[in-house]
């Protein structure tokens, strides 16, 4: 299994990239969330990555968070979901949005996803009601005890996930932070205390 990989970004040809590894071109497919947030073509980039061999080839996915990747593979467990479909649903929402909808139970927002029917959809957000976070009611993701969930919590949360922590390792750093910080605040001492591990 290929994990993860680092080099140049050579092309960019939506769903898919190409990254050269010291000569060698990796062709990777991407969801557009992703793909938003790469830099330009000739510059450095690290994806977690997942691969899936069929009979007609090997194909490489490619994530910019663990959190994108972590969905993508709970997304392919369910029975009429393949990759392209997976990758689809994370071009239309963030993991973040994906999870308030499961907890939601909101099947009109999945079936915007283009070759989700209603059927389908009723079954991705069941079987993913227990394997993608939890969020309460007001949308803000629980974040265990000890830490009272506020307004801020979420974009916290989103932006330790966009600077590349995984869902455990900000869960956590999020419990020691006051009930009433700032978003500004919030991130900083997360920050902090993740630099110590």
């Amino acid at each position: 299994m290929i994990g993860r990989i680092s080099g140049l970004l050579v092309e960019k040809n939506p769903p898919q990239i190409t990254v050269d590894v010291q000569g060698l071109g990796y062709e990777v497919d991407v969801p557009m969330s992703t793909f938003y947030n790469l830099p330009a073509t000739g510059e450095k980039l690290t994806l977690f990555t997942h691969l899936i061999v069929r009979e007609d080839g090997h194909f490489l996915y490619g994530f910019s968070t663990e959190a994108e990747r972590a969905a993508f593979r709970q997304l392919l467990k369910i029975s009429g979901i393949g990759a392209r479909t997976a990758l689809a649903v994370l071009s239309g929402m963030t993991v973040t949005e994906l999870a308030h909808a499961v907890t939601m139970q909101e099947v009109g927002r999945i079936i915007k996803v283009p070759g989700i029917g209603k059927k389908t959809a009723e079954r991705l957000l069941l079987e993913l009601r227990d394997r993608l976070p939890k969020f309460s009611s007001s949308g803000v993701p629980s974040v265990g005890a000890g830490n009272t969930p506020s307004n801020a919590s979420s974009d916290i949360l989103n932006a330790l996930l966009a600077l590349g922590y995984n869902e455990r390792e900000a869960l956590g750093a999020m419990k020691t932070l006051a009930p009433d910080a700032t978003v500004s605040d919030g991130i900083r001492g997360a920050l902090k205390l993740l630099s110590k591990n």
